[in-house]
């Protein structure tokens, strides 16, 4: 009865989340679509889209950006909130209402997910406390309406999840936590990697603790299932993030260290978190930006206060005085690397530049802030253990003060009445969007200087006397019928990638890389041209990877069950 009443619970407590979280998803459900620093979304989701219809899984290509050459975009960046958008596109909505549909997910799952990972050490309200702080943080607001990143918010809204499973398998020794640590952990680094990579940091560090008591306590199966559960989201995600780094190099992505997006230039100043004016510019050196990196006075305050309360209590409970300091801990050290007394730990990590941004960190600090807020809701109903009203009233007061002074950061700088296809023709495609996002191009390729250079055929006559009599094209795939009466160079004019082979009268054809594309000799008379994108030898150790680590989680989940079934009928 008490599991049933508590599942009543948990079942109420997330329909209130879903509720109060209205006024952070309202401007979705406006018509049209606004302005972001990252306007590629809603093309993303339509090229994906286009991949998948295409046959191609996992999609690693999309045929239109790139100028109209392609590029493999889902090879490099995490496409994951791209999956989902893709599926409510796939069953009928447009790419623009699908995407809205996606961003209003993630926005709200980020509140549930820290529900649950604050709820198993503050309560149901304590969980929900910390659910609405999560999703009002300013930070959130700036992923969502101003930067308009979402790959790095659908990340945020899995981080408690990933930490709640370790918690439970450390706490119950329960198999089902493998499963769920090892799919949000893969989920992370699915959605966003850099926060995947951020992420990994204090995850390992949360390992050292747990394996630490675990051991000893002599619970060796508790160390084996941790690691375990590292092991299989790796083995998950693996089919992403290996080719990812070990085939950028084919690519301009490493020319986005630097220059611009130096983090010597980003380092955030001690005011900036407590106050700086909301704006929807960039981020630039100094203390004056054109976007505001403030933590939330309310996120900062109930932080400090609940671990300098938690220090009196420390005696009393040291479970949650050590998950207070753990998380204070969080707070502190994500706060340090934001600023530039940090820069020593930046240059000392070379890997560090890869995040581009020091307040990136804002995600972890906004993390660890509302986690440990929801400890003062606790400790009141502690205090007040006649009555539940206090803390009810209490938790009130914040939430309302919470989404009255942080709502209005939840709207964007004008909603337009943009349609679908504003973003998604072929002009758009080809160059508005190209010319955001074009560093997944190869390093020596040659843009185009304007959009009346943007290729209309993928077959070209370059030199000789031939006629291409008819084509087909698709993303992975493309084929053409070529007479030719004289030794002729055909230009196929697809963005060069290790995994593209071509095919002449169905024998594989070594080719030219130019700055244009690929280029072929062909000889006199009736020929057949195909060209297809083959994985990479990597790439395909890569899926096997992940397939075996899907292995593994079915095979963990059946046996979990069992043992369950086993456990109920000989009980």
């Amino acid at each position: 009865m008490k599991r049933v009443i508590r599942t009543f619970h948990v079942y109420e407590s997330v329909l209130v989340l879903i509720l109060l979280s209205f006024f952070a998803i309202k401007p979705l459900l406006a018509q049209g679509f606004f302005p972001m620093h990252d306007d590629t979304q809603v093309a993303r989701v339509y090229e994906m889209t286009k991949s998948l219809k295409d046959g191609m899984f996992p999609v690693r290509w999309v045929p239109d950006l790139g100028y109209g050459y392609g590029y493999p975009i889902f090879n490099f960046y995490a496409p994951l909130s791209y999956y989902i958008g893709s599926l409510f596109s796939l069953i009928g909505f447009d790419s623009l209402t699908a995407l809205k549909i996606m961003m209003g997910i993630g926005i709200v799952f980020s509140g549930i997910s820290m529900y649950f990972l604050a709820r198993e050490f503050w309560g149901e309200v304590g969980g929900v406390l910390s659910g609405m702080l999560y999703v009002y943080a300013p930070y959130h607001a700036l992923e969502i309406y101003v930067r308009g990143d979402v790959a790095e918010f659908w990340a945020y809204a899995f981080i408690p999840l990933v930490f709640y499973a370790f918690v439970k398998l450390y706490k119950t020794q329960e198999l089902r936590y493998v499963a769920i640590g090892s799919i949000t952990y893969a989920s992370i680094i699915l959605s966003h990697n850099l926060t995947g990579l951020m992420v990994t940091l204090f995850i390992f560090v949360v390992l050292l603790f747990y394996c630490y008591f675990a051991y000893k306590r002599r619970k060796l199966f508790i160390v084996y299932s941790l690691l375990f559960t590292v092991f299989v989201g790796l083995l998950l995600s693996a089919f992403y993030w290996i080719p990812a780094i070990l085939e950028m190099n084919y690519t301009n992505v490493l020319s986005q260290i630097g220059g611009g997006a130096n983090f010597k230039e980003h380092f955030v100043c001690l005011s900036q978190l407590w106050e700086s004016p909301w704006g929807f510019g960039g981020s630039t050196s100094g203390c004056i930006d054109g976007i505001s990196f403030r933590i939330g006075k309310i996120h900062t305050i109930l932080a400090i206060v609940t671990f300098m309360y938690s220090l009196l209590k420390w005696k009393k409970n040291k479970y949650e005085s050590r998950a207070l300091a753990a998380g204070f801990f969080g707070f502190l050290l994500s706060i340090f690397l934001l600023l530039q007394s940090s820069q020593f730990v930046w240059e000392a990590f070379p890997f560090m530049s890869f995040f581009q941004y020091p307040w990136r960190f804002l995600i972890m600090v906004v993390f660890f802030s509302s986690f440990m807020s929801g400890y003062f809701v606790h400790e009141m109903h502690e205090i007040h253990k006649a009555s539940k009203i206090v803390s009810y009233i209490f938790v009130g007061i914040i939430i309302s003060g919470l989404i009255i002074n942080y709502v209005k950061l939840f709207n964007p700088q004008y909603v337009s009445s943009d349609l679908v296809t504003n973003y998604t023709n072929e002009k758009a495609l080809q160059w508005t969007v190209s010319k955001i996002s074009d560093e997944y191009m190869p390093k020596n390729f040659r843009k185009p200087n304007n959009e009346n250079e943007v290729i209309s055929h993928k077959f070209y006559v370059e030199k000789g006397d031939a006629v291409i009599v008819n084509s087909q094209e698709k993303t992975q795939y493309a084929k053409a019928e070529i007479i030719s009466k004289s030794e002729s160079m055909i230009l196929i004019q697809t963005a060069y990638f290790p995994a593209w082979k071509i095919y002449i009268d169905r024998v594989n054809t070594p080719f030219k890389i130019t700055q244009k594309g690929m280029e072929i000799k062909e000889n006199p008379g009736k020929h057949v041209i195909e060209v297809k994108f083959e994985q990479t030898p990597l790439e395909k150790i890569a899926n096997l990877m992940s397939l075996i680590g899907l292995f593994l989680l079915i095979i963990g989940i059946i046996r979990n069950n069992f043992f369950l079934f086993y456990e109920k009928t000989n009980g």
